[in-house]
C-alpha cells in the first residue's frame, strides 16, 4: 500500500488550511517511498510551496477556477452536479488506490494512463502547477516497474483492517462530499468523461 497516492489525492482536492499545514508531511511521504522520479518530485515541490505560502483564499478562488468551470457547463444543459461530484472523483480514485496491495494499485493506475497525461497536457497548457500532479501520475502509469515493497505486513484480505483504515481517513474533499458507490469501473469511466471536460475547459 502507497500512501503516495494518498499525498496525490490530498494535492488535487479543494485547498484547505489544513492541507497548506500539511505539504511538508507530504513532500516527506513522496521521498519515503520512492514512488516518483527526481523530476517530478521537483515539479511538486513547486506544487507544494504555491499551495503552502499562498493566501488560502487565493487558492480557493485559482481551484474553483480551474476544476470547477466544467460545472456550469452541465448547468447550461439542465443538469446539476451533486456535491462531491467534480472534480472529487480523481481524489477519491487515489485514496482508493492507496488501500490495495502495490501491483493492484498499479495496474488500476496504469489503465488510465492516456487519460491522465491528457489531462497533465491540458493543465500544462494553462501553466497551472497542478499539472504536476497528473504528470507524476501518468508517469507512474506507464512504469512497468512502478511495484513498491510494502511499508507493512498488511493482509489485503483483511476487510476489518481495511474498513478501520477508512474510517481512520474519512474521504472528503472541497466544499462538498462524496457520498456514493465507488466501484472501480465507475471510476474508471469518471476518468474517461474527465478527460472529455479537459479537452472543453
Amino acid at each position: 500500500m502507497a500512501r503516495t497516492y494518498r499525498g496525490l489525492a490530498a494535492l488535487i482536492s479543494y485547498p484547505t488550511e489544513a492541507l497548506q499545514a500539511a505539504t511538508t508531511e507530504i513532500a516527506m511521504v513522496f521521498r519515503e517511498e520512492g514512488l516518483i522520479g527526481p523530476a517530478h518530485l521537483a515539479s511538486l515541490d513547486r506544487l507544494l510551496a504555491e499551495l503552502a505560502e499562498r493566501d488560502i483564499y487565493d487558492l480557493q478562488e485559482r481551484y474553483f477556477g480551474l476544476f470547477d468551470r466544467s460545472r456550469a457547463l452541465y448547468r447550461e444543459h439542465g443538469l446539476e452536479p451533486t456535491a462531491g461530484e467534480l472534480p472529487d472523483f480523481l481524489p477519491l480514485f487515489l485514496e482508493f488506490i492507496s488501500l490495495l496491495p502495490d501491483d493492484e494499485a498499479h495496474a488500476l493506475i496504469a489503465e488510465s494512463a492516456g487519460i491522465l497525461q491528457a489531462l497533465a497536457d491540458r493543465l500544462l497548457t494553462r501553466e497551472s502547477a497542478y499539472s504536476a500532479v497528473f504528470q507524476t501520475l501518468a508517469a507512474i502509469a506507464a512504469r512497468p516497474d512502478a511495484i513498491i515493497p510494502s511499508a507493512s505486513q498488511d493482509d489485503p484480505d483483511d476487510l476489518a483492517a481495511l474498513d478501520a483504515m477508512w474510517e481512520e481517513a474519512a474521504v472528503h474533499f472541497g466544499p462538498g462530499e462524496q457520498t456514493d458507490g465507488c466501484g472501480t469501473e465507475r471510476l474508471r469511466t469518471r476518468l474517461r468523461a474527465a478527460a472529455r471536460d479537459a479537452a472543453i475547459v
